[in-house]
C-alpha cells in the first residue's frame, strides 16, 4: 500500500439519528447525523405498508385479457 493517500479512519464514529437513537461504527468521518435508522425505518419496525393492493401478476393478466378482447373485436369486424 502507498503511504499518505488513504483517509484517516475513526473506529468510534458516533452516528446520531433524527429519532434520537445513537450507535458507533467505523468510518472516515468522526461524526455522522442521519435522518432514518434501523430503529425507526418502516421496513425494520414492521410498519411498512404496501401501496400496491393488486398483485403485479393479476395486473398483467388483466392487460393480456384486454389485449385479447381488443384483437378479437378487431378481427370480428374484418
Amino acid at each position: 500500500m502507498q503511504t499518505g493517500i488513504h483517509p484517516k479512519t475513526y473506529a468510534d464514529c458516533k452516528v446520531t439519528c433524527a429519532c434520537g437513537h445513537n450507535f458507533t461504527t467505523g468510518s472516515t468521518l468522526e461524526k455522522i447525523e442521519v435522518e432514518i435508522c434501523s430503529h425507526c425505518h418502516p421496513f425494520y419496525t414492521g410498519t411498512q405498508k404496501f401501496a400496491d393492493v393488486k398483485g403485479r401478476i393479476d395486473k398483467f393478466k388483466q392487460k393480456v385479457a384486454q389485449g385479447n378482447a381488443y384483437t378479437a373485436a378487431k378481427n370480428a369486424h374484418v
